[in-house]
């Protein structure tokens, strides 16, 4: 089983905190749209003919497109992959661009799961990110798209920064379960370079994130979420049982994927590769017939390491044997640096599992950091 990740590079504004790739102008969305066609054929043998499980139209804001574009896009995947007849197939969407008539189009496509950028439910946090829809908006999109009977909704929210109080934070979650949405994935909002945020913050235009801010609405979410009967199954998404992202969670497991656009990144288990991040040089190459991409082959220290990284911030943990099978010997390193995490309640060790504690997750990026190679 393999995954396709398609990027979709157009937004209508700028979020401030944005660092992913993509254009303010849909000038050209005739020319990458038979880019993105053409790479998808010219890039049919990279997952040496695996099944694909899922697909996830990702951005920028895949929703800009039409519901015929998205259609041909899909129609080529299946022309030359074999698709799983319950394929998974995701659509990142902004509430703006889900009116009654945008809906009904993408319900006459093989789209089966929406992904929302909600991000919150006040104004004024959606005019402080720059976002372009309203909370209104916000709302009444997932009640169309639930309404035109799609279930399979995620909506995206964010934490830990000035405007959020914790009576706000409490109220965007609730607003969550009060709607039946049944996946949640919530970031703590980070300071990326070279975004307006990082360059409003050094100019002392807004205030620094908190750390301390963060945890404490991170600890509020997770009370709120198993309240509510959600499972916490990586580190920033949650869902009601059955589920589960199950494009992300192969991210997470390592199963292979390709990526089809500026920007997008693939991997075989071997190797890695990244498109260039240019809409016009994305373009004029596969206008060429030529593939824009970096490659690296991992080594040995790359594999444990992305492993160690990725498994760490998921449900299903650490595999002791899995990381053996990388390199022989691996665990018993990684046990002997763990020995301080263990002690101070951030992992814990079932058999030859290891997961994070509730307390561990607040770190985990500097515990999977520690036990690198």
């Amino acid at each position: 089983m393999a995954g396709i990740y398609i990027h979709i590079p157009f937004c209508k504004q700028s979020c401030h905190y944005c660092d992913f790739h993509f254009s303010t102008s849909a000038k050209y969305k005739d020319e990458m749209v038979a880019a993105l066609l053409q790479e998808i054929n010219l890039q049919k043998g990279y997952l040496n003919n695996e099944t694909i499980e899922t697909i996830y139209f990702g951005g920028g804001t895949p929703s800009v497109l039409s519901a015929d574009e998205i259609i041909r896009i899909i129609n080529t995947i299946t022309e030359l992959h074999t698709v799983s007849a319950d394929a998974e197939i995701t659509l990142e969407a902004n509430p703006d661009d889900l009116d009654h008539h945008k809906i009904n189009a993408f319900r006459h496509t093989p789209v089966n799961r929406f992904s929302i950028g909600i991000q919150s439910f006040f104004d004024e946090d959606l005019q402080w990110m720059n976002r372009v829809h309203r909370a209104q908006e916000a709302e009444a999109s997932i009640k169309r798209a639930q309404d035109a009977g799609f279930e399979n909704i995620t909506a995206d929210l964010i934490y830990g920064y000035p405007l959020l109080t914790d009576t706000k934070w409490k109220h965007n979650l609730s607003k969550i379960f009060e709607l039946g949405i049944p996946h949640v994935s919530a970031y703590s909002m980070t300071v990326e370079p070279q975004t307006a945020l990082a360059t409003f913050i050094s100019k002392k235009k807004q205030q620094p994130m908190s750390e301390s801010q963060s945890a404490n609405q991170f600890n509020i979410m997770l009370d709120a979420m198993q309240s509510n009967g959600f499972e916490q199954y990586e580190i920033s998404n949650f869902c009601k049982p059955g589920h589960y992202s199950r494009h992300n969670s192969n991210y997470w497991k390592g199963v292979k994927y390709l990526g089809i656009g500026p920007s997008a990144h693939s991997f075989n288990g071997e190797i890695r590769q990244w498109n260039i991040a240019n809409n016009a040089k994305y373009i004029k190459s596969l206008t060429d017939n030529v593939i824009p991409a970096e490659i690296e082959t991992l080594t040995e220290e790359n594999r444990l390491n992305e492993y160690i990284m990725t498994s760490l911030r998921t449900v299903w943990g650490l595999d002791l044997d899995k990381l053996n099978s990388i390199a022989s010997g691996a665990s018993n390193s990684v046990l002997k640096i763990a020995i301080p995490y263990f002690e101070d309640g951030s992992l814990v060790q079932t058999g030859n599992i290891l997961t994070l504690t509730p307390h561990g997750k607040l770190y985990a990026d500097n515990i999977a950091a520690a036990l690198f190679f």
